[in-house]
C-alpha cells in the first residue's frame, strides 16, 4: 500500500488562518459568521468579509479561487471579462454550518460577491441558519428588505426557495445545485414529485442551477482507477436522499472501470435520512471513514460528503491511502489532508453564480434549470499538485481524450438509473 508524501507546506502556510472552521471537530472562531447570531444579513456579511480578509492564496489555473481573493484575482474564472452595469441588492442564503465552510457555502457566496463586483453593486449579505427551520426566515429576510436578488446554497434549500419563487413573482433566485425544479400546473412547489409544471413559465425569476456531477465523478474515478495498487477503490457519499451524491460515485465507478475493468470500486452512505451528520459532522466522517477502510481495504477513497467527508480524508490520510475530494479543490481548501488529497471532482460553483448575476443584470437571464456541465466549463477535476507525479502522460492524455468527448456528447458516464440507488 502506497503511502502519501509530506504535507504540502506551501499551501499550508497560505490557508492556515482560515483552516479552523475546516477541520474535524473544529468549533467557529469568534466574529465568524457560524459565530454570529442568524437573522442579520447584514451582521454576517460584515462577518464574512472579515473572515475573507484573513488569507489571499493565489487561484489554480483550473480551479476556483477562493473568497479571499479579490474578483480580479479570479478573472480567470469569470463568464466574461466586462459586464453590465446595474445596482442591484443581491442577498445569500447558506446551508447550516458556516459561510466559510471551503465548500458550497463559500463558493456560492464568492460567486455572488464577485458577480456583485462585476456589476457595480454591494458585496452581499450573508445569512447563515442555525439548522432548517431558519431556511424561509433568511429568505423573507431578505424579500422584506426588498432584496433584487436572492441566491441560495445548496439542494436543501430548493423547496423554500421554490416556494418563495412562487410567492415573490418579481425578486429574482439563483438556487445553487437545485435542478431541476419540481412544481404542480400552478407553480406550486410538488411533493409528489410529479412535476407537471413548466418552471421555466411558471417560475420566469428562479433559475435552479444543476450540475453534471457524473462527469466529474467519472474523470476522479479515472485517475483512482490508474493510481490504485491493489485494485480496491471506495466511494463515500453522505446521504442517499442526495441524487447528486449518487450521480458522482456512479460516474466515479464507471471512469475507474475505464481504466481497470476488474477493479473492485466499494461504496457507502453515512446515513439516509439526517442531513446534519451527512453533511456537517467530520468527527463522524472521521470514524466513519476509518472503519469504511478496515472492512473494505481501499487504496483510495473519494468522499462525497460536505464538511462531513473532511473528516473521510481524514481517515484516508492516517491510514496512509490516497483521497479524493469533491465540490472544490480540496488540497486548497482543507489543507489537513492535503498530503493525500491527489484531486477533487468540481464544480465551478462560484463561476455558475457569477454568470447568472451578471445575466440577470444585463437582461439576458432566464428562469428554469441552467445545467453545467462539461461542455460549459461547469466541471472537471483539480490540479494534482504535489502528487502530479503519480499522473503518468498516459493518463493524462486519457484524461483529456475524456473530457473532450464528455464536451463533444459522445461519452456515457453515468448508468440508465442515474442519480438512484434504485
Amino acid at each position: 500500500m502506497v503511502k502519501p508524501p509530506a504535507a504540502r507546506i506551501s499551501i499550508l502556510a497560505v490557508v492556515a488562518l482560515i483552516s479552523a472552521c475546516t477541520g474535524a471537530g473544529a468549533s467557529p472562531t469568534p466574529g465568524s459568521p457560524a459565530a454570529s447570531e442568524a437573522g442579520s444579513p447584514a451582521a454576517a456579511s460584515e462577518s464574512a468579509a472579515e473572515t475573507a480578509a484573513q488569507s489571499a492564496a493565489p487561484p489554480s489555473a483550473s480551479s476556483e479561487a477562493s473568497p479571499a481573493e479579490s474578483p480580479a484575482e479570479t478573472s480567470g474564472e469569470s463568464p466574461a471579462e466586462s459586464a453590465a452595469q446595474a445596482d442591484l441588492k443581491i442577498g445569500v442564503v447558506t446551508d447550516v454550518g458556516t459561510v466559510n465552510d471551503k465548500n458550497f457555502n463559500e463558493y456560492t457566496f464568492l460567486g455572488a460577491k464577485n458577480g456583485a463586483a462585476a456589476i457595480g453593486s454591494e458585496e452581499p449579505p450573508v445569512f447563515v441558519p442555525k439548522d432548517a427551520s431558519e431556511y424561509a426566515t433568511g429568505l423573507q429576510t431578505y424579500i422584506d428588505e426588498g432584496f433584487d436578488v436572492i441566491v441560495t446554497a445548496g439542494f436543501n434549500l430548493g423547496a423554500e426557495t421554490t416556494k418563495a419563487a412562487k410567492a415573490n413573482p418579481d425578486v429574482w433566485f439563483i438556487g445553487v445545485d437545485q435542478a431541476p425544479i419540481c412544481v404542480d400546473e400552478e407553480g406550486n412547489l410538488d411533493t409528489t414529485f410529479a412535476c407537471a409544471g413548466d418552471a421555466a413559465t411558471l417560475l420566469p425569476r428562479y433559475i435552479a442551477l444543476g450540475y453534471q456531477e457524473d462527469q466529474a465523478g467519472y474523470l476522479a474515478g479515472m485517475v483512482s482507477g490508474s493510481i490504485s495498487e491493489n485494485g480496491v477503490i471506495g466511494a463515500i457519499g453522505g446521504i442517499t436522499l442526495c441524487g447528486p451524491c449518487i450521480r458522482y460515485i456512479q460516474g466515479y465507478e464507471l471512469g475507474a472501470k475505464s481504466i481497470n475493468p476488474d477493479i473492485e470500486v466499494h461504496s457507502a452512505y453515512v446515513t439516509e435520512s439526517d442531513f446534519t451528520k451527512a453533511f456537517n459532522d467530520p468527527v463522524l466522517g472521521k470514524s466513519f471513514g476509518g472503519q469504511f477502510i478496515q472492512q473494505n481495504d481501499p487504496d483510495v477513497l473519494f468522499q462525497v460528503a460536505g464538511k462531513t467527508g473532511n473528516g473521510i480524508l481524514d481517515a484516508a490520510c492516517e491510514a496512509d491511502i490516497y483521497g479524493i475530494g469533491v465540490d472544490v479543490d480540496q488540497a486548497l481548501s482543507y489543507p489537513n489532508a492535503a498530503a493525500c488529497v491527489v484531486t477533487s471532482a468540481e464544480k465551478k460553483l462560484a463561476m455558475s453564480v457569477e454568470a447568472n448575476v451578471r445575466a440577470i443584470a444585463d437582461g439576458s437571464a432566464k428562469g428554469g434549470n441552467d445545467h453545467w456541465d462539461a461542455a460549459r466549463d461547469g466541471i472537471g477535476i483539480s490540479p494534482f499538485h504535489d502528487l502530479e507525479d503519480l499522473i503518468s502522460t498516459d493518463l493524462q492524455t486519457q484524461l483529456d481524450e475524456a473530457l473532450a468527448a464528455m464536451k463533444a456528447g459522445t461519452l456515457e458516464t453515468c448508468p440508465e438509473n442515474c442519480g438512484s440507488l434504485e
